[in-house]
């Protein structure tokens, strides 16, 4: 049960200086303090908690409450990072001009009274579960690891593979339900009548785009619509042979003779 990648990206995502900038979390300061605390001391024992619960129940029934508290967390920072944007693009005077509203737009619009209420619930909640596992955590006697030093966790979250955070049983299927449903049905709708190229999912990092994707990635019609289904993650480190080499699952050194073996490949499948 790997779950230090998730964590450190609700790190991350609590550690946005949009959040502060544009007020998102007002009324909620203390809780947001408590979680930029908390967090890091989870994931100074997160390795040798996933290493022990192989080994002890009880570990393994406190990571997966760790795993569970981090998808909430997970998603409820990518609704205030989200809202964060969307005030910045209305004080700039560009809201019509925000790719992610023409695009997939992940989140609604929230009068902020509503907002602050319903979103200060969440936390609320987040915080207690989070106070109560550092609580436990101390009775376990982990050892304390800092894995900080390792890949950053967006990228190391992003390229492992499509499958790192599909759980049909878990808050993430469920919160994107409507979003996956839209995107599915204008992937079909797009195929049956005309050559689709690319559609993008549009927005700042942190908003839940690669979570998206992945859910529709493995959404059972788009398995049945289309015959052939391939993840292949663009990160950074752009390199034009090494993409193509990963989608047509060859090791050619020659980018031209990658390129037909893809292309023979989709004719084969088309």
């Amino acid at each position: 049960m790997v779950v230090g990648p998730l964590l450190s990206l609700v790190k991350e995502k609590a550690s946005s200086y949009l959040l502060d900038q544009y007020k998102v979390m007002e009324g909620m300061e203390e809780q947001h303090k408590i979680l930029k605390r908390k967090l890091p001391a989870i994931l100074d024992v997160i390795t040798d908690a996933e290493e022990k619960a192989t080994q002890r129940e009880g570990v393994k029934a406190w990571l997966q409450e760790v795993k569970t508290v981090a998808y909430e967390a997970n998603e409820t920072f990518d609704e205030f990072n989200y809202e964060a944007l969307r005030r910045e693009a209305k004080e700039k005077g560009h809201i019509g001009e925000l790719g992610i509203l023409h695009a997939v737009k992940l989140f609604p619009t929230h009068n902020r009274v509503a907002f602050r209420n319903r979103m200060g619930n969440k936390l609320r909640r987040i915080v207690q579960t989070i106070e109560t596992l550092v609580a436990e955590m101390n009775a376990f006697g982990f050892n304390y690891q800092n894995i900080q030093k390792q890949t950053p966790a967006s990228k190391q979250w992003r390229e492992t593979d499509s499958n790192i955070i599909i759980d049909s049983d878990n808050i993430v299927s469920k919160s994107r339900e409507v979003d996956r449903k839209t995107i599915v049905k204008r992937l079909i709708d797009r195929a049956n009548f005309a050559e689709l190229t690319v559609l993008p999912i549009v927005g700042m990092g942190g908003l839940g785009k690669t979570t998206l994707a992945q859910l529709v990635y493995h959404d059972p019609d788009v398995q049945k619509h289309f015959e052939l289904s391939k993840w292949v993650c663009v990160s950074d480190d752009f390199d034009v042979f090494k993409l193509a080499n990963k989608i047509c699952n060859s090791s050619e050194k020659n980018l031209e003779e990658a390129q037909k073996m893809l292309q023979q490949e989709l004719k084969g499948k088309r």
